[in-house]
């Protein structure tokens, strides 16, 4: 036996000591007590992640270079800026002639409104794809193919998630200029050519009005025209071309009205012209054919009343033509009939406007006066009072009785400015109607004169109504002519009310992509994915980790942390002669005799000293090492575990219990003939027992194989011959290691839990499932079993920050005492 002293724990093997002497055995009550308390710590979160931490790593490196290879990829967009100012649509008072109402809209925000509208309408863009030659530009076809089909779309059609787009049948032109008179087939057929840079420059293209401050919000009448594009030069010259040709549209819209006009005088014009020369012709030919040079002096009375009739018949016939053409051109007016109806009742709603205003200075200083007494009475009376009541109820009466005044002011006004206007039409038209009843009445006596004077000098009465047709010709001739020069006065000194206020120039700064922000946020993104991924996996991992899992989750002391074996060496060196050579014989399950320093070798000592500490007053005689499920290297445990209980000067028996599947005979070399199954299944006498139990040479451990697989291996474990047998070795031997087969898969080790005096629970590191374990502990305390604690067996030592530390340290230590 070894002194006492080498079995003082020192170091960590001392704090770990420290803290198991504090844990009840049993159920172990305070573990569970202690976690509830301190619940899922930020740390926890830390180490889940970091378990993963190259998966966290891998997605953010992944998405982030998709991300830069993506913005790298993106062309620079620029954009330019140009500003119009919509100001209020009104003519020129200096240029004003004749009766003509000037056009105003003043305070009106829905015109401004419409303005702003019509910037992106798309017959206003098509005049500017065709007047820019933008159907010819490389850029904007190249733009055209490029929006056709986006990069989703095609991902989406290529892994058969989308569909391709079914082409509409198109309408030929000629069935759509059935279905409209307004359009013919030619702008139709330009439309739909037309339409894909339409809708290009709608899309890059921004009309937004501009307000003075974000603090004040004040609006102003300008109009921020923008417009994005890979080619800075293209920005800019398509934003100039459409705030130019905006302006344009509108000038042209605004002098729509006098062009009209001044069509229908030149149309008018010109026939009076004709018909000037062709009379003039026609009775130059008559006097020639009639050898007459003068009409006769002698005129009949018929003649006479002939021609009184036909200059009669000139005049009512141009009077009912211009009636008809004032009374066409303002019904299909809305504008010209407004005008009219306003300059109409321009004194009627100054003097209704005035009566108003005095209304309502009289009601406000009445209010105010009842405002004044109510102030005095609440000196003496209180709110509820009737008094105060009173002057309430006569402030809402006023207030009530302005708010209909003005509300029926408004009314009256709208019915009296459309009835004023029903009645401007109806007098237009009642004066065309009377005109053409007029022009009727006197083309009947002028027929029926025309037939009396027939018979009397032909000749004569033709030449003097040609000469009172020209005659009368050239004075509405020369009254039209005064008309179209003051139509064209007026359209010319009509300020074009839209105007370029900025033109744009070629930006020098892209406005996207930003690549750095975006490549930053997809890392920032992609970490927190990651992370999140992390901690997903971690809530759904049901196995064992730590240490600080197995008190957390089981309910069970920690005993021992067993580092992974890939830690441990292939080979032994032994010193022979003062050289090291390769030991032949060494079995890798051996791990306790690969390096004596290593974090192995300190693990299986921290076990040992946790052990021989686990009951209070001695060391445990017999101790059971299983595990849950199979491969968790429990027989390998349970090897190491005697091992260093020899190492202290122990008599240590390792019996094989797993007489399912026995691998102790092989890890030592050993004959496998007899064994367990032999002794528990026959009556053996004390003396031949011992003979059956085999000891290793090297490293002086006493081995009893399992022997011959039986077929009932359980009723051999459970029976009375068992339980004799372990009393028999327990009064031979100082400690007796049991391995059997897993708990989870067999109720062998449950059997033998409960005949020795204490259980290692064997937990896999990253493979065990914690309900598995709960249930293994649950089938050990259902017997009686007392479980000493848990052993966690191939633990990655990077992953745990104690024991690395405490490795590293006992390494540095034992290099610190060669030096």
């Amino acid at each position: 036996m070894k002194d006492i002293r080498e079995l003082v724990p020192t170091g960590s093997e001392k704090r770990e000591l420290e803290r198991q002497v504090e844990i009840p055995q049993g159920n172990y009550p305070m573990y569970r007590a202690v976690r509830q308390e301190e619940g899922f710590q930020l740390a926890d979160y830390w180490r889940a992640i970091r378990k993963r931490l190259w998966l966290v790593i891998g997605i953010t490196i992944l998405m982030t270079t998709l991300a830069a290879v993506y913005m790298a990829r993106r062309p620079n967009v620029f954009q330019a800026k140009a500003r119009v100012q919509v100001d209020s649509e009104q003519a020129n008072p200096d240029l004003q002639t004749g009766d003509r109402p000037m056009r105003s809209n003043v305070g009106d925000t829905a015109y401004f409104n419409t303005q702003l509208q019509n910037l992106t309408n798309d017959s206003l863009l098509r005049r500017v794809v065709k007047e820019l030659n933008i159907e010819t530009n490389p850029a904007f076809l190249k733009m055209r193919g490029d929006d056709s089909v986006s990069a989703w779309q095609s991902l989406l059609r290529s892994v058969g998630l989308a569909s391709k787009p079914e082409k509409k049948e198109e309408k030929g032109v000629g069935e759509v200029t059935n279905a409209s008179s307004v359009a013919s087939g030619v702008d139709i057929e330009e439309a739909i050519r037309l339409a894909p840079f339409v809708d290009i420059i709608r899309k890059n293209m921004t009309a937004d009005p501009i307000r003075e401050s974000r603090a004040t919000n004040k609006d102003t009448r300008l109009i921020e025209l923008t417009y994005k594009d890979n080619s800075p030069e293209l920005a800019a010259f398509v934003v100039n071309g459409i705030s130019d040709i905006f302006a344009k549209t509108n000038q042209e819209k605004r002098t729509k009205t006098s062009s009209g006009t001044s069509d229908y005088l030149q149309e008018k014009i010109a026939t009076y012209q004709t018909d000037i020369k062709n009379d003039e012709q026609r009775l130059l030919k008559l006097k020639q054919d009639a050898d007459i040079l003068e009409t006769n002096p002698n005129e009949t009375l018929a003649i006479q009343q002939l021609q009184g009739l036909s200059k009669q018949l000139q005049e009512a016939e141009n009077l009912r033509k211009l009636a008809e053409a004032q009374y066409l051109s303002v019904k299909g007016d809305a504008n010209k009939l407004k005008a009219l109806t306003d300059e109409k009742l321009a004194p009627d709603f100054t003097a209704r406007n005035n009566n108003l205003s005095a209304f309502r200075n009289e009601a406000s200083k009445k209010i105010a006066d009842l405002r004044v007494e109510r102030q005095g009475l609440l000196r003496e009376y209180t709110l509820d009072s009737d008094e105060v009541k009173d002057k309430d109820s006569q402030i809402k009466e006023l207030e009530k009785a302005i708010d209909a005044t003005i509300k029926k002011n408004q009314t009256d006004l709208d019915l009296y400015r459309k009835s004023q206007a029903d009645s401007i039409i109806t007098n237009l038209e009642r004066e065309f109607k009377r005109t053409q009843a007029v022009e009727a009445k006197i083309r009947a006596s002028y027929d029926q004169q025309y037939a009396q004077a027939q018979g009397q000098d032909s000749a004569g009465i033709q030449i003097k109504i040609l000469e009172e047709k020209i005659k009368t010709n050239k004075t509405f001739l020369e009254s039209l002519t005064k008309q179209e020069r003051e139509n064209n006065v007026v359209a010319v000194g009509s300020e074009n009310n839209i105007s370029v206020v900025d033109i744009a120039i070629p930006p020098d700064v892209p406005i996207s992509p930003r690549r750095l922000t975006t490549v930053v946020a997809a890392m920032l993104l992609s970490t927190l994915f990651g992370a999140g991924l992390a901690l997903f996996l971690e809530y759904l991992d049901d196995t064992i980790h730590s240490t600080e899992e197995v008190e957390m989750h089981l309910g069970l002391p920690a005993i021992a942390a067993i580092p992974t074996i890939d830690s441990a060496p292939k080979r032994r060196l032994l010193l022979v002669g003062g050289k090291e050579e390769v030991d032949e014989n060494y079995n890798s399950e051996l791990l306790i005799y690969a390096d004596p320093r290593s974090a192995l070798a300190e693990a299986y000592r921290q076990l040992r000293t946790s052990i021989l500490l686990s009951t209070a007053g001695h060391a445990p005689k017999s101790l059971l090492v299983t595990s849950s499920l199979p491969a968790e290297g429990k027989t390998t445990t349970a090897v190491n575990t005697a091992i260093s209980l020899a190492q202290t000067g122990a008599k240590v028996l390792i019996i094989d219990a797993d007489m399912r599947r026995p691998r102790l005979h092989s890890i030592f070399n050993k004959s496998n003939a007899q064994g367990l199954s032999t002794l528990l299944s026959s009556q053996m006498e004390e003396a031949d027992m011992f003979e059956t139990i085999q000891q290793d040479d090297v490293s002086k451990l006493y081995l009893l194989a399992s022997g011959p697989v039986p077929p009932n291996p359980a009723e051999l474990l459970g029976s009375e011959q068992m339980t004799i047998l372990m009393r028999k070795l327990e009064n031979a031997f100082t400690h007796i290691v049991v391995d059997s087969p897993p708990i989870a898969s067999f109720t062998d080790g449950v059997l033998v839990g409960s005949l020795v005096d204490g259980v290692i629970l064997v937990v896999h590191s990253g493979k065990s499932s914690r309900q598995v374990i709960k249930r293994s502990r649950q089938l050990l305390q259902d017997v009686g079993a007392k479980i000493f604690g848990v052993v966690l067996n191939n633990v990655n030592l990077k992953a745990q920050n104690s024991y690395y530390y405490q490795s590293y340290y006992s390494q540095n230590y034992y290099r610190s005492d060669d030096e």
